[in-house]
């Protein structure tokens, strides 16, 4: 896999223990929980959303084996923060008090609320 450099590498808007909604894609609609995100890959693990079921193998913790259903990553691209009221919305930064904030671009003033 190429490395990107860091100093190439976009900011990403999303953090982990956001609230987010998919714009975009089969789920288009649903909501849910950051669990991760890869900043390699632009994506990010949100809870209940993109469901593929995963085939194992007997192991030690799963004797029995058979199809697991998890969470896979989806781009960042289709996904949008949801401030405090519960709308979908862009994200800003400034800075107050010496740190860097983000915001709600909709309800300018108010800040991301996780």
């Amino acid at each position: 896999m190429k490395s990107i450099q860091k100093r190439f590498q976009p900011k990403l808007k999303i953090r982990k223990d956001d609230i987010v909604k998919v714009i975009a894609g089969a789920d288009k609609g649903k909501q849910g929980k950051v669990l991760s995100v890869i900043p390699e890959k632009n994506r990010a693990v949100v809870e209940g959303v993109n469901i593929v079921k995963k085939h194992q193998k007997p192991n030690a913790n799963n004797p029995q084996g058979g199809i697991l259903e998890q969470e896979a990553p989806i781009h960042i691209s289709n996904l949008m923060v949801v401030d405090s009221e519960g709308n979908p919305t862009r994200v800003g930064r400034k800075v107050e008090d010496g740190k860097l904030v983000r915001f709600s671009k909709k309800s300018k003033d108010q800040k991301i609320i996780k």
